[in-house]
């Protein structure tokens, strides 16, 4: 050991256990029989595969020693709990029964953790605080850093800690450095449990690591309480984990443990890890096996004789085998549920509690000012939302706030909520991304509504995974067991001159394609104070993407309609009536369109245009769409993003799909060429659309 500073089983806790002591006769069985039951659940989930009874299975073989122990330490329903596919032990000593984890394997609906969603050894439990874990390596490191925050935040005096798990391979993730920054900058109250077994599926730990040891890598975290301990010897595991859990809960920093295990097994039943494992390999992890060491030191010590021990056993394996038989009646979910709890099932933002009428004060104000606003009002109407991200806050340094002007966002979105509402509500976050969303949604786990800025939307692709797979799935794979209430904050596209490829960008098409995610953009300050006033209020996850060239036009101002003014999801607005052709678009496209809607009446008098601002692109008003097609029998779909396989595809097909009969034209798009967008305005003028270019295709589209 070397420890450095830088219904379920009925499990005795150790709030019965004296600090620093052996653990007692009746730990120590129990510890064998949550380690026992472990094996045998995985031994028995092989089988189920075998004979096809089960889908898929990833065994926890190997790792029981050190899960144990912390499962045993920990609180459940008091600490939280972010374990990884292999932690089958430690989720047994949390509190998760066996028929639940059989339920899980099999994939029927009574399965709790996701209604037969997810993958086996996929756990998730509110009432143990669990949080539904998911298949990516790593990823949930960023998402504890939010939870150990809200922690901080939600209960300042509790001792309660948050605990996440991984493999030594997930370690090479940039998560992993993005959570160790994070963690040791805000000094959170998290503990990294690293089980070590050696192998990232075929990967050797010394191609994963340099050195072959990760503790020796984060050495030089300021504050990080760093312990190694053999994670195959359960007594050892208990004394370092129960030093890490007091380092943790007294408040002296985030903590460190890697413990080394073995993985007797294959990385799961769709590898074989005969085919990079040598015999000598394989016989050396046999002789740390701690399911075959512990019952031996167990008799050694005279804690147990060996009819306990077969006692235990046989328990055990009688209480697997009935489980297993009452999992295999289980149903399976029924037809139809694919769609239950994509969203919440409590707070549509697409209904009519969202639309509220405005009461308008004080004169014409620009987007920014607006959003500004609202982020204001809202954080005062909701102590438990905060807004942070890259130059968000004022100014970090709180004994020079006072001597500034203050930063408040690179476009002055967030300006003076720090010096209104404080520094824990409105912060500076590390230029991490992933790290950016996952603290967003560990926060919005536990209740917070997190407020997120990614700076432009041409950087946000390190959040992606964190968008897609985490962000988009909670609720659905956990079964509504866990929500995602957060809104992410992007500004967004082109037309400013001098963005160049970096700074101009669209790409929103690859935003809607993701179940479970809102995604909503506004061309005016009326609407940007409306919808970011529901994307607050609602319970599902919101991309707000603003628009740079929108945030101070004269255009598409507006006074300032009161702070309860909302605006549905997926209602579209008609911004000019017309009867020979609908212009179908969002963001900066508005205003062009309505101008292109002009030049062609001008010149073709009795060819009056109508324009439809989507204002929401997920969901999408296709009752407005459907309306005015039906009515003028023409349509352009017109965005800012590259025209291929762009937002306005879907549109087009469906409306060539369900509205052909209606149609006396093709269908019309408009769209960027397939290109970036250059640093000359020229070169940008070129290849995003222009009003010409809107009149040119309307006219195609009349004359047709």
């Amino acid at each position: 050991m070397n420890v450095q500073t830088g219904q379920g089983i009925a499990v005795q806790r150790s709030a019965d256990h004296t600090s620093g002591a052996r653990p007692t006769p009746d730990e120590l069985a129990g510890a064998y029989r949550i380690m026992y039951m472990a094996r045998r659940l995985d031994d028995r989930e092989i089988l189920l595969k075998n004979q096809s009874r089960i889908f898929f299975q990833i065994s926890g073989a190997g790792h029981e020693a050190v899960q144990t122990a912390a499962g045993m330490l920990l609180k459940p329903g008091h600490d939280w709990f972010y374990p990884y596919y292999r932690d089958r032990a430690l989720c047994l000593a949390l509190g998760v029964t066996v028929d639940e984890m059989l339920l899980h394997a099999v994939g029927a609906a009574s399965d709790p953790a996701s209604g037969g969603r997810q993958m086996p050894s996929h756990w998730s439990s509110p009432k143990l605080h669990i949080v539904s874990g998911s298949s990516p390596t790593g990823t949930q490191l960023v998402q504890s850093a939010g939870c150990a925050h809200a922690s901080r935040f939600l209960r300042p005096d509790s001792d309660e800690i948050t605990l996440v798990c991984t493999g030594e391979g997930a370690t090479s993730e940039g998560e992993f450095w993005e959570t160790m920054n994070m963690a040791c900058l805000d000094r959170l109250p998290l503990l990294i449990l690293v089980e070590d077994n050696g192998w990232a599926i075929s990967t050797p730990v010394e191609r994963q690591s340099p050195g072959g040891n990760v503790a020796e890598l984060v050495a030089n975290f300021p504050g990080l309480g760093r312990f190694e301990v053999d994670g195959t010897d359960f007594v050892a595991s208990w004394r370092v984990l129960e030093q890490a859990i007091a380092y943790v809960r007294v408040r002296k920093g985030p903590a460190l443990v890697h413990a080394t295990v073995i993985r007797p097994y294959s990385h799961s039943l769709s590898d074989d890890e005969r085919s990079y494992k040598t015999k000598e390999e394989r016989a050396a992890e046999a002789q740390r096996d701690p399911v075959l060491r512990f019952p031996e030191w167990l008799l050694a010590e005279g804690v147990l004789d060996r009819h306990a021990l077969k006692r235990i056993a046989h328990e055990v394996d009688e209480e697997i085998a009935k489980a297993t038989d009452r999992a295999l009646s289980a149903l399976p979910p029924p037809r139809g549920s694919a769609l239950k709890f994509l969203y919440s099932d409590e707070v549509d933002p697409s209904s009519d509690q969202f639309d509220a009428e405005p009461h308008f004060e004080g004169g014409p104000r620009t987007m920014v000012d607006e959003i500004n606003l609202t982020l204001a009002e809202e954080m005062e109407r909701n102590p438990h939302m905060v807004v942070f991200g890259e130059d968000v806050a004022d100014c970090c340094r709180e004994e020079s706030i006072t001597e500034v002007k203050g930063k408040g966002g690179v476009f002055k979105a967030t300006a003076g909520l720090q010096i209104r509402f404080g520094s824990a509500r409105c912060f500076n976050t590390p230029i991490a991304e992933a790290g950016i969303v996952g603290r967003a949604l560990g926060m919005a786990a536990r209740g917070m509504k997190p407020v997120a800025e990614i700076q432009f939307f041409d950087y946000i692709w390190p959040a992606f995974m964190q968008l897609r797979d985490e962000v988009a799935t909670l609720r659905w794979r956990s079964y509504n067991g866990y929500g995602a209430p957060l809104v992410i904050r992007v500004p967004i596209g082109g037309y400013l001159n001098g963005g160049s490829i970096y700074h101009s960008q669209c790409g929103e098409v690859l935003m809607t394609h993701n179940p479970g995610l809102r995604v909503v953009m506004p061309s005016n300050a009326l609407d940007a104070c409306g919808l970011l006033r529901t994307a607050i209020r609602c319970e599902d996850p919101v991309l707000f993407l603003e628009h740079k060239k929108l945030y101070r036009e004269p255009y598409n101002r507006h006074p300032h309609p009161g702070p309860d003014f909302t605006i549905p999801f997926g209602r579209a607005k008609v911004v000019k009536g017309g009867h020979r052709l609908t212009i179908i678009t969002y963001g900066a496209l508005v205003q062009k369109s309505l101008l292109a809607a002009l030049q062609v009446e001008k010149e073709n008098g009795d060819h009056t245009v109508e324009v439809i601002d989507l204002r929401s692109l997920s969901p999408y008003d296709w009752t407005a769409i459907k309306e005015s097609v039906e009515k003028t029998n023409r349509v352009l779909v017109a965005h800012e993003d590259c025209l291929s396989w762009g937002y306005g595809a879907e549109i087009a097909a469906r409306i060539a799909s369900e509205l052909f009969s209606s149609l006396d034209a093709p269908v019309g798009r408009i769209g960027a060429l397939d290109t970036w967008v250059g640093y000359h305005p020229q070169l940008e003028q070129e290849t995003l659309p222009q009003v010409d270019d809107l009149v040119k295709e309307a006219q195609r589209l009349l004359a047709y």
